[in-house]
């Protein structure tokens, strides 16, 4: 593994604590605020903006981003996002030892299935694979970014028939914030691809909006967890389908995917919601 990896893979881990413990934050802040809603953006805005809580996890979010921006100068979007994926398991056991609760069962295998997946994924880096790829086809890229836009109005249609509004939001985020990771790294390749910045802003904007109005109707784990699901599990797959990246060869390679499966894996664990006797 090169000096450049090492380094990226190190800033990836940052983000993604910086990140989880903004998701936090914000959850907290947004659940305390009158209702937002879209259809009155400059009222939704301003309360976010006034309400010091929220600014402050907005900050911690914008150092992580600032952060996964320069991990994905350095290395392959997959890499990356698996580093993200597995640390969030990292951070549900610190954060539940932070506030002295015991981790569910569920919660528990979770941690465990992520930080074997980085594990796996650091064993894999032995045999390679670390190189940016093809750089994938512009059309395909576009297609992927439609379709996944796509997906979350659907998610969203379906979350208002049938009352999960919460999930679907968090769902939405999710599917929104991947578009703007993607972006991020297609961007980073310069030329007219830079053009993808557009991309980075709808999708990081959409995101956050779908996150907050979330937070105001679910937990912190269900609404973040599923949004941290798709985010990270939608660029690792595009990394591999659309941008080129390369995966090693032989039993290195066997290592690499099965620590791609094992950092999404732990993520929908976390990403389910801890049920008391009294919950339904």
């Amino acid at each position: 593994m090169s000096p450049q990896t090492a380094i990226a893979l190190l800033l990836a881990l940052a983000s993604t604590t910086l990140t989880n413990v903004a998701y936090l934050r914000e959850h907290d802040a947004a659940a305390a605020l009158p209702a937002l809603s879209l259809r009155r953006p400059l009222h939704s805005v301003q309360a976010l903006l006034t309400d010091r809580s929220w600014l402050t996890g907005f900050a911690l979010e914008t150092g992580g981003f600032a952060l996964y921006v320069a991990a994905l100068a350095l290395a392959p979007l997959t890499l990356v996002q698996s580093v993200a994926a597995g640390g969030i398991g990292i951070l549900a056991f610190v954060s539940a030892r932070m506030r002295r609760r015991r981790l569910g069962r569920h919660e528990l295998v979770g941690v465990l299935v992520s930080m074997l997946g980085l594990l796996a994924l650091a064993v894999s880096l032995a045999g390679g694979g670390t190189g940016e790829g093809t750089g994938g086809s512009t059309f395909e890229i576009v297609l992927w970014l439609a379709a996944t836009a796509g997906a979350a109005v659907i998610a969203l249609a379906l979350g208002r028939r049938f009352g999960a509004l919460a999930v679907a939001e968090g769902v939405a985020g999710g599917l929104f914030f991947s578009i703007g990771d993607i972006s991020v790294k297609v961007a980073t390749q310069g030329a007219a691809r830079a053009a993808f910045a557009a991309g980075v802003v709808v999708g990081y904007s959409l995101g956050t909006a779908f996150l907050q109005l979330g937070y105001q109707k679910g937990g912190a784990l269900t609404v973040a967890g599923l949004a941290t699901l798709l985010t990270n599990a939608l660029p690792i797959a595009a990394g591999s389908v659309v941008l080129g990246e390369p995966v090693p060869s032989g039993a290195f390679g066997a290592v690499r995917i099965v620590a791609f499966v094992a950092v999404t894996l732990g993520a929908i664990l976390l990403a389910q919601p801890n049920r008391t006797p009294g919950q339904q």
